[in-house]
């Protein structure tokens, strides 16, 4: 069942030491005698060469110190109930709602959490919460070097330094280091993108890509990205139009056979997946999709790519693409194996540009389209300069440096700022929505209740009350209302039907006037409120559970001599080696 050649009768090339031979002659790939005895003496190269680039990602990532994006805390909070039985809850008792959207994520902070590696203390000083799944994404930026390497060997005299510049571009851009290392799924994910788009590279060069092992791996692969982010759904479709780009009449009919075995390795565990969700949630879709109200993808949003070009610098892009252009120009099997890194990379792009535009900074959904572009950067590279003589090679290394040296500048930049003010950190919210609320609820005697609050992570993690979650992430009802799929009015139902004992609210929250709506006054006290317009932060708390005037006192005194200092101590000391239920700013 191998395919036949891509192109011409007769060929017979060598890529960097391995034979290739067409499909009419007894075995398609072999391998030159002597290659095998250099590759054994070589072998610290590539260790070297994808241990500087990690050494180099881990060295940059450790620019943003410990930070975790609270969003991260949600997966963490709902990885904890899950290793400890209690299902897929948020909090012990809550009801099940896919408040998470990164299964396999989940499922590796699990596995963290079963070895005592996570969630339990400190580990040489550092946070497990921090340690773990920062040591988990640097084990993941290895997987994207490893499989550049094992690529790069193929159509390479240099894989080693192919290897490296790959890893020094990846940590060069501050977005691929900075959501890599948030404590999200995004490293788990571009490497499961790049090992699916190096793996068919591989395949092509060796024209085996029509096998039943290279559809199936592809089919598998394309499943676990599916089940790391929900745009991971869209690189189902990458062996498939792989296949229709380089398939000929006389292949037609094994491309089409492996196809129907990618289909299935996809389909039968994300399937299985799908019909889990159904029954556990009653849901076809995440229920954070619900919540953001993803809108049905129209051609017009295709134009955010330009969100990525500016953020890459439109010099650099334009020198990349001219070169991969040169590197592509001749016909070769380069240029088909280059159509199997090309093919997902415009899938990354697409589903970038597809996605609700996400509040976060530095653009979080776009971690694959950076790994990927500088993989084809990388190798499109390497092939020009091995076509051109001395003079054409200087004038690529000089175009490619003066185009990227304001992107580098700009990068610099784009860190600096990011460092100065990071997207909501766990401890912060762990702070401030946790340990904070917990204090109102000792100082009034409470030893259960709710919060309505738009943060759930750390939150989720060290509250002891009920936490609402006003955003809709992890609470189905309210996903509902904000999708437009429950008529119920967001004012009734909190004030009606939740009638929570504490409410916050802050910044763009406020647009949903709750804290407006004169059901407000009348049923809660205000505990603090913001004097800062640009920095607009209220906490109420239910009339009926303040017994007098002395306890309402009692609980802006605390509010106002705890908020001022949280923020010192966040940045300063953290906020401890654990994350539990009832901790407070004293313990």
């Amino acid at each position: 069942m191998r395919c036949a050649g891509f192109g011409w009768p007769g060929e017979h090339d060598r890529v960097e030491g391995i034979e290739v031979l067409t499909a009419n002659q007894p075995v398609p790939v072999s391998v030159s005698a002597e290659v095998p005895d250099r590759r054994r003496r070589s072998w610290p190269a590539p260790l070297a060469a994808v241990s500087a680039g990690v050494l180099l990602l881990g060295w940059r990532a450790t620019e943003y110190g410990n930070w975790i994006v609270d969003d991260a805390g949600i997966t963490f909070a709902y990885a904890r109930s899950a290793a400890e039985g209690l299902g897929p809850v948020l909090q012990p008792g809550a009801v099940p709602v896919e408040g998470f959207s990164n299964p396999t994520w989940l499922f590796i902070l699990m596995v963290g959490e079963w070895c005592g590696l996570f969630d339990r203390g400190a580990l040489f000083g550092i946070p497990d919460y921090v340690l773990y799944p920062k040591a988990v994404a640097l084990v993941c930026c290895a997987g994207i070097l490893t499989a550049c390497y094992v690529a790069a060997r193929r159509v390479s005299r240099w894989p080693a330094l192919a290897t490296f510049a790959t890893g020094a571009t990846l940590a060069a851009i501050p977005s691929f280091v900075i959501w890599c290392f948030s404590g999200l799924e995004n490293a788990l994910f571009a490497s499961v993108v790049c090992v699916l788009a190096l793996h068919l590279f591989t395949a092509v060069l060796e024209e085996r890509v029509w096998t039943p092992a290279v559809a199936v791996t592809a089919g598998a692969l394309a499943a676990f990205a599916a089940l790391t982010r929900p745009d991971g759904l869209i690189y189902v479709a990458v062996y498939p139009v792989v296949s229709v780009i380089l398939v000929r009449r006389a292949t037609l009919p094994v491309a089409l056979r492996c196809g129907v075995y990618s289909g299935l390795a996809f389909a039968i565990p994300f399937g299985t997946y799908l019909l889990w969700r159904t029954v556990e949630f009653g849901r076809l879709v995440p229920n954070t999709a619900v919540a953001k109200h993803q809108a049905v993808p129209t051609v017009y949003d295709l134009a955010r790519s330009g969100e990525l070009v500016r953020y890459a610098g439109v010099p650099a892009v334009i020198v990349a693409v001219v070169v991969a252009g040169l590197a592509l120009w001749p016909p070769s099997r380069w240029r088909d194996g280059a159509v199997a890194l090309l093919v997902p990379l415009a899938a990354a792009v697409i589903a970038f540009c597809v996605l609700e535009p996400d509040w976060m900074a530095q653009f979080r959904f776009a971690t694959p389209a950076w790994a990927l572009g500088a993989i084809v950067l990388v190798l499109s590279t390497g092939q020009l300069l091995a076509k051109l003589r001395t003079r054409g090679r200087a004038l690529v290394v000089v175009a490619l440096i003066g185009a990227l040296i304001p992107s580098g500048c700009a990068f610099a930049d784009a860190a600096e700022s990011y460092r100065a003010d990071e997207d909501v950190p766990v401890c912060w919210i762990a702070l401030r929505f946790g340990r904070l609320f917990n204090g109102y609820a000792d100082i009034l005697g409470l030893r259960q209740g709710t919060l309505l609050t738009p943060d759930m992570g750390g939150s989720s993690l060290t509250s002891r009350l009920r936490v609402i979650d006003m955003a809709g992430l992890t609470h189905a009802r309210m996903a509902d209302i904000i999708a437009g799929t429950d008529r119920t009015t967001f004012g009734d139902y909190v004030f009606d039907e939740l009638r929570p004992t504490f409410v916050h609210s802050h910044g763009p929250w406020l647009e949903n006037n709750i804290t407006t709506d004169a059901r407000i006054d009348r049923d809660y006290y205000v505990l603090q409120r913001s004097q800062d317009p640009a920095v607009p932060d209220e906490d109420w708390v239910r009339k009926d559970v303040v017994s007098d005037p002395a306890r309402l006192q009692e609980l802006r005194d605390y509010a106002g001599a705890a908020i001022p200092p949280l923020v010192e101590v966040q940045t300063t000391e953290g906020c401890g080696p654990t994350l539990r239920p009832g901790q407070t700013l004293e313990s």
